[in-house]
């Protein structure tokens, strides 16, 4: 059957080029547009997931993470006074405006979080230490955000409203969503440069006792502490990234996008399957002729969409890989989850299936004499 399904598709090399046109085509802009999208994702809740082995402790009207309201700083001192809470740290994020020498200026977001331990921050530290924040006017900016920061690089001065500051290190994929680049610092210089207030936090990151598991500890922060929402990091996460999406036209976008590639996958392979079938109708006549059954063409047919859905993926996603390695390359950093890797496949195949049908239909309702007699 395979060898019988690999002739057909050889035989009229230009319509199985172009059937498998239609699948790698399908397969590189559902990758590119699912790779993107994973991207935004994480770059709405990045300052959770990579601070996730806290509790998160906010206003309780808070569901975004990219949206802190300010709360106030007896707050912290409520928290570690509840059973269950081992160490709570306060961060501040805040905006600012920087100048830069080359005249370049561009927004920047501050987020300051607490000696010694720097709970909140900075994280993908690729070069310096988080001990560097400690010098006068330091901060930590991105590798990837040179562009955006005046081609200020490590060492280098350059004016946050209107007081100076150095970076003092840098971190290597830190990624913000559609805000001023991350920018880290010590909590007390993030106040004094965004005149955030003293008695103000944006949140407290919580670490609970070892003896306790994090949902006691979670129960006990809102059954002792008024006014305040605590999140398991995951919900957190999970709930930015839903209302950034419902608050945007993201998701719509993407997913007409994703819904295009899979419609244009679907009738290409339709058609070509089709037309070669309708080319080649007298070889499946002559199948029918001498005994094959309806049963054995279906599975011929499919087999040559199957044979085609393969390669198609394999050099579609060899195609959407250095997409992402090249974008990598820009600071677009993404991971295809195991999951979503199946997904592609069995939408490929799905794909070629479903496109099949057109052929399948044509041939079962042939009968042999009507070949002979034409």
């Amino acid at each position: 059957m395979f060898k019988t399904a690999l002739k057909f598709i050889l035989f009229d090399k230009p319509k199985s080029i172009g059937a498998l046109a239609g699948v790698v085509i399908s397969v590189f802009l559902i990758g590119q547009q699912c790779g993107i999208f994973i991207f935004l994702t994480n770059a709405m809740s990045s300052l959770v997931k990579n601070n996730s082995q806290y509790i998160w402790v906010t206003d309780a009207k808070t569901t975004n993470v990219n949206a802190l309201s300010a709360i106030d700083i007896r707050i912290g001192t409520e928290l570690e006074s509840v059973p269950g809470v081992k160490r709570v740290s306060p961060i501040v994020i805040a905006g600012g405006s920087a100048k830069f020498e080359n005249g370049q200026s561009s927004g920047i977001t501050l987020i300051g979080s607490e000696a010694p331990y720097f709970i909140g921050g900075p994280w993908n530290l690729s070069s310096g230490s988080k001990e560097n924040m400690l010098a006068d006017g330091a901060i930590i900016t991105d590798y990837f955000d040179k562009k955006a920061l005046g081609e200020a690089k490590q060492g280098d001065y350059f004016e946050v409203n209107g007081n100076k500051v150095y970076i003092a290190g840098q971190t290597k994929g830190v990624r913000g969503f559609g805000g001023p680049a991350y920018s880290f610092t010590t909590i007390e210089r993030a106040r004094s440069l965004s005149k955030f207030s003293k008695y103000k936090a944006s949140a407290y990151l919580v670490q609970w006792d070892d003896n306790v598991t994090k949902e006691f500890a979670i129960r006990n922060i809102e059954r002792h502490v008024h006014g305040v929402k605590a999140w398991d990091s995951s919900n957190f996460a999970n709930q930015t990234i839903l209302t950034v999406l419902k608050s945007s036209g993201i998701a719509i976008s993407f997913g007409t996008l994703i819904v295009f590639a899979l419609i244009t996958g679907f009738v290409i392979i339709g058609l070509t399957l089709y037309s070669s079938a309708i080319d080649r109708i007298k070889d499946y006549g002559t199948l029918k002729a001498i005994g094959a059954t309806n049963g054995y063409i279906r599975r011929l047919i499919v087999t040559q969409a199957m044979i085609i859905g393969v390669v198609g993926f394999i050099i579609g996603y060899a195609l959407v890989t250095g997409f992402k390695n090249g974008i990598a390359n820009a600071g677009t950093f993404f991971e295809y989850p195991n999951w979503l890797k199946a997904t592609f496949l069995g939408i490929t195949l799905f794909i070629a299936l479903a496109g099949s049908l057109f052929a399948i239909r044509r041939i079962t309702k042939l009968e042999p004499a009507q070949v002979f007699r034409g």
